[in-house]
Order: C-alpha cells, then structure tokens, then sequence
C-alpha cells in the first residue's frame, strides 16, 4: 500500500516547524529498487523575518548523491517500525545540520508509525537537507532566494511569435518575485552579488514567466 502523501506532509510541516524547520518536498518510492520502500522528506532551515535564511554551523561531510544523481544534503534515516536513525555524512544544505535531520526523523518516525500513515509493512524514512539545487515550489520559495540562479521548466513555452514557437527551459538570475510573476536574467553567466549590494544589470531583457505556469524550479550552485 502507498503512503498517504498528504498525511505524511502535515506530519512533516508540524515536526518541523516546531524545530524552527520547513518541508521542502516529500516522496515515497515503492518496492521496486533495491532499498525498498523509501519515504524521503527534504527539510531546509525557516526564512527568517526578512525573507532571508537563518545559517546554522555547518557540518562538513562528503558529498553524496541520490539515485537520480541530484546534490543531496544532510541525511538521516530510520527504518520504520524500529526507529533507529543512522546519521550518515552529507554536504550541509543551506543552514541544516545532520543533528536537525536525526531530530525529524525520530520524531516523525514515531507519529507516522503511531497514525499508520505508512500502512504495509517495513520501510525506511530518510529525512535530509535539500542540497544545493534545491526545488522551488512555493511563492515564497521564489521570494527568499531573489538574486540566486534559477534552472526552471515550464508547462507551456514562454515568448510565443509568429516567428518563434517560444520556449520552455530558461536558467538565470531570479531578478524579482511579486504577484505570482518571475522575472529571470538570462544574460550570460555573472558572479553573484556580495550581501548588501545590488546585482549587475543585465542586457536581456528579464524574461517574465507566470509561478502557474512552471512546471519545476531548483538553485543553481554557485561555488
């Protein structure tokens, strides 16, 4: 039986707002591979008052990845009914550390064991940081990280001509987010701008897409 993803995600969101935590993304993966049944839960730090991400000491560790070869952060897991969370090293995501993992874990393992929002037997619950291409999803996704890289796709292409059937893939600078809309700066490659200082205009005129109309969003690392 799949979990009941919508349960899970209330669960999530409630564990880890009480830890000053947020639920980037949740996925259940069935019995098909190797590891099984796989419930993973992405958890990044809160936005602070301004919109901003509060930083916590940063953990080093190697960096792993998952199976569709993504960045992937901190993980903990446990392995459902037994909760017994094995930590294991990963790059820090952006202000999670591996003990904010290890903690939503066993917390959630407990409730989702104890409300059966996992029903048919064993699996494992990894709960980890989002990586450095972390997803984008909700509005105020889009407004915390204005003046960072963006990869998106949309459902529908954007800048459809007479002469041009318009596109669907764009990566830029997230140059601003306000009622639904983003305006991304496709001008070439820039270095990003230092805290406190304004970003370089650029020469192309912003590309303004709908939020309904993108189909998926994630960071674009900028080491």
């Amino acid at each position: 039986m799949a979990a009941d993803l919508e349960k899970v995600r209330a669960i999530a969101e409630r564990v880890a707002a009480s830890m000053g935590l947020e639920v980037v993304d949740v996925e259940f993966r069935g019995g098909a591979s190797k590891q099984g049944r796989l419930l993973r839960v992405y958890i990044d730090r809160a936005a602070g008052p301004d919109g901003s991400a509060p930083q916590s000491p940063q953990v080093p560790g190697a960096q792993e990845s998952d199976s569709d070869g993504s960045a992937a952060g901190n993980v903990a897991e446990t392995s459902s009914p037994t909760p017994s969370p094995e930590v294991m090293e990963g790059i820090s995501g952006i202000g999670v550390t591996l003990e904010d993992c290890a903690n939503v874990s066993r917390e959630m393992s407990t409730i989702l064991d104890v409300e059966e929002a996992v029903p048919g037997g064993e699996y494992v619950l990894e709960v980890s940081s989002p990586g450095l291409d972390r997803k984008l999803s909700k509005p105020s996704d889009f407004e915390r990280f204005v003046g960072s890289r963006v990869k998106l796709m949309t459902r529908e292409p954007v800048g459809v001509t007479e002469k041009s059937k318009g596109n669907r893939h764009f990566e830029g600078r997230l140059e601003r987010f306000a009622d639904g809309k983003l305006w991304l700066d496709v001008s070439p490659r820039r270095k990003k701008p230092k805290p406190g200082k304004q970003a370089e205009v650029g020469s192309a005129q912003p590309v303004e897409i709908e939020l309904r109309n993108v189909e998926r969003a994630n960071l674009v690392p900028e080491i």
